[in-house]
């Protein structure tokens, strides 16, 4: 079956769907960074794990 029309065919489909809890400041400060860069949540947050996950593995 062929992708739906319009839909980008990548090597790394985001297919999973996580959900986090959080207070209203630090949605806030998830936002402004989204604003900023000229980006959505989802990036942010990715962007934010691959920070931690780079320097759990310098230790």
């Amino acid at each position: 079956m062929s992708p739906k029309m319009g839909q980008k065919l990548t090597d790394n489909p985001k297919d999973t769907t996580v959900r986090a809890r959080m207070d209203a400041e630090t949605v806030r400060k998830l936002d402004c960074l989204a604003s900023e860069q000229n980006s959505d949540r989802s990036k942010i947050i990715r962007q934010g794990i691959e920070i931690q996950y780079e320097q759990r593995n310098k230790k």
